[in-house]
This record gives structure tokens, C-alpha cells and sequence, in this order.
């Protein structure tokens, strides 16, 4: 796409959701633009579907988020935010419709792509239906304060995606340079730009935590800081000389936390003359002090029980441990606890480069796009079904799943669950090798499916680790087809889903009779047609 292309996708999204002054924030990930909206009702959800770069919607809490894919979403970023900081200042949305936006249903690449009858059309209508109901309630359910935490925390590590990829990728063109013997003097330099953020990443999750829970960010990135700085190990707690970044990313949230609670208590009760010395100067004093006698030690013991309890899952129990974690993700997902997995993989990579849980749990989107595969082999009158799995499939070859799960799979049930087994198999196929020594792990998390590849690494050869890889995807995408071919439908549903629509058709004329003797059959008699009325002729234009 074209800078003017990026431009006229934000230009074409903004009004869709509900206008400038409906937008509270903006940021975005690898595959997707994240809005904050003040007025949910003005987002108009089936036109932002209907456009040609965007390819899916997700509602997730606090954040509407809009699917444009890796690369697209870093482009039309700052094109929307662009328009924003032109778009005149108001206080309440504007809920009348852009004039100038053209009907994006026109523009849409499947709106032309085959003719779909009303019947058609009212069967992806109803699966849509079904699945932004299931997902309303299960969005209900999940609106505990655990699982809203667990949102919150997944939204401390977002922002930092992006740098996790880059440094990733950089960290794995290292390690093939490295391995190979080439560039000698380039592999120092490269060590320093991959490992850089990494070891400086306890203050940014510090400075993001205290932003998402209401503190001062710099606040919360001063206390992480304490984590990083080389002389605590002149500090002794619990009888063992601390170690610099011992607890990680686990301290620096904890003792952010903490900086958050400890601020908003002392804005409470020093005097507003006192508040900008003293409230700061407690604040960095008092979680500076816990943390170095106290959370440093404890989140260090967790860091590493984390990463020996991985280690040693994977590698007793390689083929069932992978089994299970890969067929579980999906409910995981759709139960919320899935954002616990964030801080768990940041710590792996941390701790060892690269985080081995994030490929397992990759094979359940292998699982899901082999499911849609056979949904659109099984249905082949279904026209509409198969539209929106032939628009899903992209975004779902990429990882993003949620437009397949809620839009075909979910709602027809089955094939839900025998997505599920896909991934199941997967993930044993890729615990299996694990178990034999053949570790595939990734060094960012974010990505999934095919825009993994980049970030994989292992401890072995780049070739075969992506071999293990690639192998496991197939399996998943093999598995989740096999599956749902065979068991992902009953007889009367697959019936009911691939029942052909009434076409308008002329009627038939019959052909008459031959009479018996085989003579031609008689000429059907002709009436005349009735006179036209003579003070109204028919104009020349009109049709014959």
C-alpha cells in the first residue's frame, strides 16, 4: 500500500467510529489499530468490516480493536492520528454520519465477488449474530476483577511489542551470523542492539504499569530502575547479595504497583503546598526500599521457578504437556486467563532468550484455520459461509484469529472443539521434539502463525528449528481439517448450512404433448395481444 493508500484507509475508518471526538486513545500492536471509545454506539462495526484493509473487529474491554495486519497497522497509525490532531475540538461525539464517506459496502472486494441470495446471506447473518453473542456474554462473564486485572496487566506490555520484535529478530540474525563465522566484527555490535532493551526492560515495565493503574509513569519507571542498576550488589537481603535485574519483569510490576498505591495514598493526605516535594520523594523512597529488601529476592525465586517448571514441563513431559496447552489455549482465550500467560513469557525471555511456551500455544490458531478450511470444503453452496472464511483466512494464516472464531467457528460449535484438537496436535508435535531435544522457542511475544517464522529460535540450527516449526503448523492445520471433515458437523446441520437458495428464475413453459401417432405436435394457439391505449403511446425508450 501507498503512503496516499494508509492515508484514505484512516480517513475512511475515522468517521466509521464515531468521529475525532469519539476517540479517547490510540495505539496499536503488530496486527491491530486500538482505539479507547467514549461512545460505544456510534462505532458502526459491519461498515468497518466492509472495508477492503481491515480484517476484523475486536472488542476487548476498555479498547475496540481494528485488524489491519502486520506492517498496514504501523503505516495507518499515524495517518489516524494525524487526522485527529486536525479535526476540530469537541466534547460529545458528533453522531451524524460523514457525508463524505462513500458507501464502503461498494468498496468491499467480497460485497462483488459472487452473487449471494437472501437465504445465503441469512445464514452468515445468523452466525454473526450468534458469535457477537457468545462473545457479549462471555464478555460479561469474564468481567470479574481477576480477569480485569489480568487485562490491565496484558495492557502494560503491549506497547512494547514492537521493540520485543525488532530486538528479537535482530537477536536471531546474531546467532546465524554467529553460527556461521560470518562478520566477526558486526556480531558484537549486533549482541549490544538486541540485548539493550532486554536488559532495560524492567524499567519500561515500570513506567507502563504506573500509566495503566493511574500513577505517575516516570514514578513507577524510577522504582523499576532500582531493579537494573548495578550497585545492588553491594545489598544483602535474606542473607544473599542481590544481583542486577534478579526478579525482572515480575519485580519491576510489582514495585510499580506498589509506587501506584503509595502515591495515591500520599496525595491524599500531604498538604497541596507539600505534595510536588514530598509526594514523589516518599513515593521512590518507600517502594525503593521494599523492593530492594523484599521484592527483588521473592520475584527473583518466582522468575526462576518459572523458568526451571517450563523447562522441565517440556522436557519430561514434552509430547503431553504440549498436547494440552496447545488444545487448551483457545478456552483460555475465551475465559480471559490467557493474559496471565503475558508476564510468563517476558520472564522466559528474559531469563533464557526466548520463550517456548509462545510456539506451542501458536498451533491453536493452526488449528483453527484448518478448521475453516473444511467449514468451506463442506459447505460448498453456502456462498456467504464462505466469503467471510475466504476474507478471514489471511489474517488467520497471520495469527489473528478471533475474526474465524467468532465468525464461523464458535458459533457452529463442533467446529470449535475440533479446532481445538488441531491444536492440541500441534502442540504435542512440537512438545514431542522438545522432549528429544529439539527446543523451538520464540524471541518476542505478539506475533503467531506464519509472522512467527522471523522470531524463531531454538537450540539447534535455524533450519531445523523452523523445520520443527513449519511441520507443526502443518500438523495443525491437518489435524483441525481432519477433525472438523469428518466430525465437525451433524448430517442435519450440514444439511441445513449447504441446502441450496431459490434462484429467481423465468418459469418454465412446458413443452407439449407428442401425440401418440408421433406426428409433430400442433401449433399452440396465439392470442392477439391487447390494443395499446391510443392517448398514451408507449415511449420510444421503453423496454420490449
Amino acid at each position: 500500500m501507498s503512503e496516499d493508500a494508509h492515508r484514505a484507509t484512516a480517513a475512511a475508518l475515522l468517521p466509521l467510529v464515531g468521529g475525532a471526538p469519539n476517540v479517547i486513545s490510540v495505539t496499536h500492536c503488530m496486527t491491530r489499530l486500538r482505539l479507547g471509545i467514549r461512545d460505544r454506539s456510534l462505532v458502526r462495526d459491519e461498515d468497518l468490516k466492509a472495508l477492503p484493509a481491515v480484517m476484523g473487529v475486536v472488542e476487548d474491554g476498555s479498547t475496540y480493536q481494528i485488524v489491519l495486519g502486520p506492517g498496514t497497522v504501523a503505516r495507518v497509525t499515524p495517518a489516524f492520528e494525524a487526522l485527529l490532531e486536525q479535526a476540530p475540538s469537541a466534547k460529545e461525539p458528533n453522531t451524524a454520519p460523514a457525508t463524505t464517506q462513500p458507501p464502503t459496502t461498494t468498496t468491499h472486494p467480497t460485497a462483488t465477488a459472487q452473487p449471494t441470495t437472501a437465504a445465503s446471506s441469512t445464514t452468515a447473518e445468523q452466525l454473526a449474530e450468534q458469535g457477537a453473542a457468545l462473545k457479549a456474554r462471555q464478555k460479561a462473564r469474564n468481567a470479574t476483577p481477576v480477569k480485569l486485572f489480568l487485562r490491565r496487566v496484558a495492557n502494560i506490555f503491549v506497547p512494547l511489542i514492537p521493540a520485543l520484535i525488532g530486538c528479537g529478530i535482530v537477536a536471531g540474525i546474531n546467532g546465524l551470523l554467529t553460527n556461521l563465522g560470518w562478520l566477526p566484527s558486526v556480531v558484537p555490535a549486533l549482541t549490544a542492539l538486541a540485548s539493550g532493551f532486554m536488559s532495560l526492560i524492567a524499567v519500561f515495565v515500570g513506567y507502563h504499569t504506573a500509566k495503566e493503574f493511574g500513577g505517575t509513569p516516570v514514578l513507577g519507571g524510577a522504582v523499576a530502575a532500582v531493579i537494573v542498576f548495578p550497585g545492588v550488589t553491594h545489598i544483602t537481603a535474606f542473607g544473599r547479595h542481590l544481583s542486577p535485574g534478579q526478579g525482572g519483569v515480575l519485580g519491576a510490576l510489582a514495585a510499580a504497583l506498589l509506587a501506584v498505591q503509595v502515591e495515591k495514598h500520599c496525595r491524599k493526605r500531604i498538604p497541596e503546598a507539600l505534595d510536588v516535594l514530598l509526594t514523589p520523594t516518599l513515593t521512590v523512597l518507600i517502594t525503593g526500599l521494599v523492593t530492594l529488601f523484599g521484592l527483588m529476592y521473592v520475584a527473583g525465586e518466582a522468575a526462576t521457578a518459572i523458568g526451571s517448571f517450563a523447562t522441565w514441563l517440556l522436557a519430561h513431559g514434552g509430547a503431553a504437556a504440549g498436547f494440552l496447552l496447545g488444545g487448551l489455549f483457545l478456552p483460555l482465550v475465551m475465559l480471559g486467563l490467557h493474559q496471565a500467560l503475558i508476564p510468563l513469557h517476558t520472564t522466559l525471555i528474559q531469563q533464557q532468550g526466548y520463550t517456548v511456551l509462545l510456539p506451542i500455544l501458536a498451533m491453536a490458531g493452526a488449528g483453527q484455520v484448518g478448521a475453516a478450511l473444511a467449514v468451506y470444503v463442506r459447505l460448498p453452496r453456502n456462498h456467504s459461509v464462505r466469503t467471510t472464511i475466504k476474507s478471514a483466512l489471511p489474517a488467520g494464516f497471520l495469527g489473528v484469529g478471533e475474526p474465524l472464531i467468532y465468525g464461523v467457528s464458535l458459533p457452529l460449535g463442533r467446529p470449535f472443539v475440533t479446532a481445538c484438537v488441531g491444536g492440541a496436535f500441534g502442540g504435542g508435535f512440537i512438545g514431542l521434539f522438545h522432549q528429544l531435544g529439539d527446543t523451538v522457542g520464540a524471541t518476542a511475544i505478539g506475533p503467531s502463525g506464519w509472522a512467527l517464522f522471523p522470531l524463531v529460535q531454538g537450540n539447534h540450527g535455524i533450519v531445523t528449528t523452523l523445520a520443527v516449526y513449519a511441520t507443526g503448523l502443518a500438523v495443525g492445520y491437518l489435524t483441525g481439517f481432519l477433525a472438523t471433515y469428518f466430525f465437525g458437523f451433524s448430517s442435519q446441520l450440514r444439511t441445513d448450512l449447504n441446502t441450496p437458495p431459490p434462484t429467481p428464475e423465468s418459469p418454465e413453459v412446458p413443452e407439449p404433448a407428442v401425440p401418440a401417432g408421433g406426428a409433430e405436435p400442433a401449433e399452440p394457439p396465439t392470442t392477439a395481444p391487447a390494443a395499446p391505449p391510443t392517448t398514451a403511446p408507449a415511449p420510444a425508450t421503453a423496454e420490449t
